[in-house]
């Protein structure tokens, strides 16, 4: 383990790591082992306010739906920061909990009344919701409430479909972190519905993929005539349409449990795929996909199109400096691995590592064995000034611009989704572009 100056910052580099091994992952990466910093570099995806898709306003991902937030004021208090964004007027409301509520459980008796309330609202301004959304806390966690019987008194109450969506820390590390609870939730309405074998439903992302993305043409010339995404469905009626698709495609590991259930529940079958930034990988994940659906995908030109976007930017920027952070539309390990194989240096990654990043990491310890690793999260960061520990030229990620406030930036966070060959093809064309 490296140390610098007198404070003891936790990281280690590629090559320690992938000696350690993934059944000895240091303790400085282990969330639940130690208390977490959230940094202002980490505080946009690390608190109940972040940025993009939290689990509040991926709650409100079924079109015309509305959400019940019920918590004590400190809980709530983040969600004041969506009345800027006029798409979320009238589709927040608050049930707040008092101390006794706290103590006695007595506020779930008033969620029914007080979606009953919310709805009333509403229709007197001719906005009758398709849905409500119950968010509850950690404070339920630890009640051990049966928020599945609370949501049937309340539909029983309004009228209309009630689901739970849980905004809780405490299970972050487990089987159902709350982001992915939130996704099974929002697909938990559709009902079985005949199929129709070129409908195909993409899983994973709350907005859609870059209009550019090849999948969709790839997609069309194995015969799909309709492609649905929940972000594109213009009313609750389209949304309810995805229970017609053949197959969903889980383009995101935490859509897979929702897919599981859509299996068991719909009987519609799922293929996972992933974001990836290695050229060869991609190629092998839509010929994996050909296979599964009896297609044949003709790739050649988009690999092109990337691979001539990588060339031109070491060609012009090799000899550069890039920093990666875990805040962006990218696995960071995987991305590291992409850039050193292209030739770039990557001295510094600021992430979460976890037994899934290994297979990245022992590749990128072969290639950039002395790259470092810092624990994002570590309680140690809070004195780790980046630009005096590395001269970097340019940083991929929002958590690695804050660390280096002089290099040039790519945030590469933007809520519409890159993805395959386009992805890496729009990437490496803003990263000339920033040090142009």
């Amino acid at each position: 383990m490296i140390q610098t100056n007198s404070d003891k910052l936790h990281r280690y580099t590629a090559g320690e790591l992938s000696a350690l091994g993934r059944d000895d992952i240091p303790q400085e990466f282990v969330t639940h082992a130690h208390m977490v910093y959230s940094s202002p570099a980490t505080l946009a995806f690390n608190s109940p306010g972040a940025q993009g898709f939290g689990v509040k306003r991926a709650g409100l991902a079924v079109p015309g739906s509305v959400m019940l937030l019920v918590a004590p004021g400190c809980c709530g208090r983040n969600t004041n920061l969506m009345d800027e964004m006029p798409e979320y007027e009238d589709r927040f409301f608050f049930l707040l909990m008092d101390e006794t509520d706290l103590v006695t459980g007595r506020h779930l008796r008033k969620i029914p009344k007080a979606v009953k309330e919310v709805t009333e609202y509403l229709e007197e301004k001719g906005k009758r919701p398709s849905c409500v959304m119950i968010c509850i806390t950690c404070v339920d966690a630890l009640l051990g409430t049966d928020m599945e019987r609370v949501c049937q008194k309340a539909r029983e109450a309004a009228g209309l479909p009630v689901r739970p969506c849980y905004m809780y820390a405490l299970t972050r590390e487990g089987r159902k972190p709350p982001m992915t609870y939130v996704r099974e939730s929002v697909y938990s309405m559709l009902e079985p519905s005949g199929r129709k074998s070129t409908t195909v439903n993409l899983l994973g992302y709350f907005a859609h993929l870059r209009d550019d993305c090849e999948l969709y043409e790839l997609l069309k010339s194995a015969g799909i005539k309709k492609i649905n995404e929940i972000s594109r469905c213009a009313d609750y009626e389209e949304y309810l349409g995805m229970s017609q698709a053949n197959f969903n495609l889980v383009l995101n590991a935490e859509a897979r449990l929702a897919a599981q259930d859509m299996e068991k529940r719909l009987d519609m079958p799922y293929i996972e795929m992933r974001r990836m930034y290695q050229l060869q990988r991609i190629e092998n994940q839509y010929a994996s996909l050909g296979a599964a659906i009896g297609a044949t995908f003709e790739t050649g030109a988009y690999r092109e199109s990337a691979q001539r976007a990588i060339d031109d930017f070491v060609s012009t920027h090799g000899s550069v400096r890039v920093a990666l952070g875990e805040m962006a539309n990218a696995d960071v390990f995987e991305l590291a691995l992409t850039m050193a194989q292209a030739g770039i240096d990557v001295p510094v990654i600021y992430g979460t590592v976890t037994e899934a990043e290994y297979p990245f990491i022992d590749e990128l310890a072969a290639i950039s064995p002395d790259t470092v690793i810092m624990a994002n999260l570590a309680p140690s960061m809070v004195n780790y000034v980046g630009d005096e520990a590395f001269d970097i030229d340019l940083t991929v990620g929002k958590d690695a611009a804050w660390y280096h406030p002089t290099a040039a930036h790519v945030m590469w966070s933007e809520e519409v989704q890159p993805f395959g060959f386009e992805g890496v093809k729009e990437l490496f064309e803003q990263m000339k572009e920033a040090l142009s």
